[in-house]
Order: structure tokens, then sequence, then C-alpha cells
């Protein structure tokens, strides 16, 4: 595997990190059909644990079989599949040698009736990372939850041991919980300070919503007011997150979120394209189509992010 001058570039900016690390970033970023150009598309499939089973895979049947979605990243070409520890576990004869994968280590449920102090459990270890033969590992917090605090010691403390074993961490932060209202989950200055946090707390990889033009919090309204932040379009918005992740230092990937029609999809990939970030990590909006269509979807965002489309 020769590296690209992209993937050499964004290798450079982890300069802390031990030669497994890097090496397992690289396995993600020359992986598949955007594989060198320092874009990636990840599949997600962590919604059972977060929605329940029917809620995430009756859309589409086939989706009840751990295998069908590492085996649907593989054949669209995509950068690495990500699972909690169960679904890794059942579909080893898919994965292994084939994708890169990410055990994502915490999780919650929709049974749950935490509100303000929105949090998750931590279901796998670093260990169960190594002997599934994953690159990375991945984790949740809450920015703004009642549980914050501990969540990111929880992470301090895995993001730690994965490092020392040459594991990169992914780390997924949503704004939640706490002081946060509904509206502020998404406004671009709660956004790109989660993505700020994540950076603080040492992921490699960023995994973040797409924000919305609101201000929540008045200080910060303040400061985007009087230095006229552009935050006007969703490209605007991406490249602030960007610029609020070490100034494009740290890999940042965007949440496809909940079911949307194509056109948005795509629409999304192109200002994520265009503002600068790193590219997808997309499940429901995957998964959830017809086998035919996601893989026809799917192409189109690999074209869009190597600027075909």
């Amino acid at each position: 595997m020769q590296l690209t001058p992209q993937v050499k570039q964004i290798l450079a900016n982890y300069e802390s990190d031990n030669a497994g690390t890097k090496g397992n970033l690289a396995r993600i970023l020359m992986e598949g059909r955007l594989g060198g150009t320092g874009k990636l598309i990840i599949l997600p499939v962590d919604q059972g644990f977060e929605h329940g089973p029917a809620r995430s895979f009756a859309p589409n049947s086939p989706g009840y079989d751990p295998h069908y979605h590492p085996q649907l990243a593989i054949d669209a070409g995509l950068s690495a599949y990500a699972a909690p520890l169960g679904m890794l576990e059942a579909a080893t004869s898919v994965t292994t040698g084939q994708i890169p994968t990410i055990l994502k280590m915490n999780s919650s449920n929709s049974l749950s009736r935490f509100k303000e102090g929105a949090d998750q459990a931590v279901t796998s270890s670093v260990d169960d990372a190594l002997r599934l033969g994953c690159s990375a590992i991945g984790f949740t917090i809450y920015p703004g939850s009642d549980a914050q605090f501990d969540q990111m010691e929880e992470f301090r403390e895995l993001a730690a041991e994965a490092k020392s074993v040459g594991l990169a961490t992914v780390l997924w932060s949503y704004p939640r919980g706490g002081a946060v209202t509904k509206a502020g989950e998404l406004a671009v200055d709660i956004g790109a300070y989660a993505a700020h946090m994540a950076a603080l707390l040492g992921a490699h990889i960023i995994k973040v919503k797409l924000s919305s033009a609101d201000l929540e919090n008045a200080e910060a309204k303040k400061v985007y007011e009087s230095k006229q932040i552009p935050v006007t379009t969703q490209a605007e918005r991406v490249k602030h997150v960007i610029q609020s992740s070490f100034n494009g230092r740290r890999v940042v990937v965007f949440s496809g979120g909940a079911a949307k029609g194509e056109d948005s999809v795509y629409q999304d990939a192109r200002d994520i394209r265009d503002g600068g970030g790193n590219g997808s990590i997309i499940g429901r909006n995957s998964f959830q189509r017809p086998r035919d269509e996601a893989l026809k979807l799917l192409d189109k965002l690999v074209r869009i992010y190597t600027n075909q489309e």
C-alpha cells in the first residue's frame, strides 16, 4: 500500500501517535473507492441499540442479518464499517481482510428515561477490538448532558489504552441533555463547540451532525455577530466546524441523520465537500433502502466526493 500525498499530509497532523495507530488510520484512509483521496464514507450500524430492531431494519428486512451491512459496505467500496460488539462478532467471516472495522464501544437505547442526563453504557473493551482485528474504536459523548464529564473520563481511559496498542479513535460528539435545547442540538455554535471538544479529547476522527444556522449560546452569539463569522449556508457551517477542529488538522466526518430523500443526501455531501469536510458516516440513509438503491446512492456519493458530480 503506497500512501498518497493527501494521506501522508493527514497522518503528519497526528504528531504524537505511534506507527501502529498511524498505520490503522492509513488503513481506513486508503480503503475503498475513496482510498487515498483524504475523503471517507463510513457505514455505521449501531441503530439497533439506539432505536430498536424494527425501527432500524424493518424498512429493509435483509438488514436484520448482521452479514448484510458489512457486505453492503464492501460492495459499495466504502472506507470502513462501524458496529457494536455483537454485530462485529457475528460477521467476522465477511469483514476479516475485506474492510477496516470500528468497534462502537458504548451505546444507549430508546427505553431509557434519561433526558438531562443523557448517557451511554460501555458495552465492549479494547481487547475486544484487538481480538476482532479492528482498526479503531468508536465512542459517543453528549456535550451538555449532566453525564458528560463521566463520558469524557471514560473516553480518556479507553482512548489511552487504544492508542497504546496502535488503534485509532473515532468520537461521536453529539450535544444533548442538560441545558441544551432541542434546536440547540444542531445550532452551529454548539456543533462547532462539540467538534472542538472532540479534538481536545484526542480523537483521531471526529463525527458530528450537520449544523443549522441557529445560534444557541447568548455569549457565543455576540462573537459570531461581531466577528461576522459566515454561517448562512451549510457549506459555510461545515467550513466553520472544520476550522474549529484544529483548523483542519483533524479528520471530521458528518452524520447522515434520519432517513431523508436522495436529493437531500446528495446536497449534504456536496456541502460537506465544498466546506472542506472529510466525508460522511451514513447509516439509515443507506441500509434502510433496498440494496440496489443503496448501492446507487453510495456510488453517487463517491462520485460527489471525487468531484465527478
